[in-house]
């Protein structure tokens, strides 16, 4: 990632690390949904996936798609109920800044890192 608000030269102070993602939680099912090769990821694949409960899943998935950062839709796959989740556009962009943000935590910890 480069140029962007995340850019060399940033310093820690000037940081506003995004408190949705933040949360462990949240960055864990951004980063799957991120490196997913489909489209859609059903709520089953990354409960299972992620080691989360049912109900730990549904609250955070509430919380990013009220952010804007998820698309979740609620369908019938064979007869049966199917929920699918989504990065959407605006979740993939922060999930950049975020990481670029990060970039320049791990950057500042290099520059002060002794050499020995």
């Amino acid at each position: 990632m480069s140029g962007g608000s995340g850019g060399p030269g940033r310093k820690i102070a000037e940081l506003s690390l995004d408190k949705v993602i933040h949360e462990r939680a949240r960055l864990m099912i951004l980063t799957y949904l991120s490196s997913s090769n489909q489209g859609e990821t059903g709520f089953t694949e990354l409960r299972d996936s992620l080691g989360f409960t049912a109900g730990n899943l549904s609250t955070q998935l509430r919380v990013l798609e009220e952010a804007g950062l998820v698309g979740i839709e609620k369908t019938f796959r064979d007869k049966k109920p199917y929920t699918g989740v989504r990065l959407a556009a605006a979740g993939r962009r922060a999930l950049e800044r975020y990481l670029a943000e990060l970039e320049v935590v791990v950057a500042s910890l290099k520059g002060t890192r002794k050499e020995e």
